[in-house]
């Protein structure tokens, strides 16, 4: 098992591996949708701070990677981000992702009507920096999650960054449990993500933070 840099050669895999990894977990996908979904939580970290991509590699081939940003405040926020993958694929007119939306448009609703809060990013100069992680499971138990993690850990150290934060589901038990386990902490509620669904039961958001 390896941790490397991305390179621009590594796109193609990349693309594929983002495409599979997390299969069976609760955060393994929102709508059903691919290629919008990369363009949300890949794609712009491959062209914006690509030097905060790094990739594991087991066996040869890629096995994991964690894409990271040392400061949220400049990069384009996950709202903005969602906003403009949902008008540039179309998503409200395909079939296929219209359900996720009526699914979210009640759970928006039906949280309103219980004054509960829904979902959101984290605004914090104590933890500015934010990550996404990803391995698929034929990589879990090779320590592919933690070397990138240490990585990723090294590089805050080397920016003299305050500290981090990540968002995950409360739900996805493992991942909560590894994330524990690397240093992070639980910040603030668990609101419900809004239109999200994992074995017919709904999903809240765990917001974890991480100080060096």
């Amino acid at each position: 098992m390896e941790i490397r840099a991305y390179t621009e050669a590594d796109r193609a895999e990349l693309r594929a591996l983002f495409g599979r990894a997390g299969e069976g977990a609760p955060t393994a996908s929102l709508w059903g949708h691919v290629e919008s979904e990369a363009a949300i939580y890949l794609d712009p970290y491959l062209d914006r701070e690509p030097e905060s991509v790094l990739l594991a590699v087991v066996d040869g081939a890629l096995a994991g990677y964690l894409v990271g940003c040392l400061d949220s405040s400049g990069f384009p926020s996950e709202s903005a981000r969602m906003e403009q993958a949902i008008k540039r694929y179309r998503l409200m007119l395909r079939p296929a992702t219209m359900a996720f939306f009526a699914r979210a448009l009640t759970d928006m609703a039906w949280a309103r009507l219980r004054r509960e809060p829904t979902a959101g990013e984290l605004t914090d100069q104590r933890w500015p920096a934010h990550l996404h992680i990803n391995v698929e499971p034929m990589a879990r138990g090779t320590g592919a999650a933690a070397g990138l993690m240490h990585r990723w850990f090294d590089r805050l150290r080397e920016n003299g960054s305050p500290g981090c934060h990540l968002q995950t589901l409360r739900e996805n038990t493992r991942a909560v449990r590894f994330f524990e386990r690397m240093g992070f902490h639980t910040y603030g509620q668990d609101p419900l993500v809004p239109g999200l669904r994992h074995q017919g039961g709904r999903l809240h958001q765990r917001t974890m933070v991480w100080t060096p």
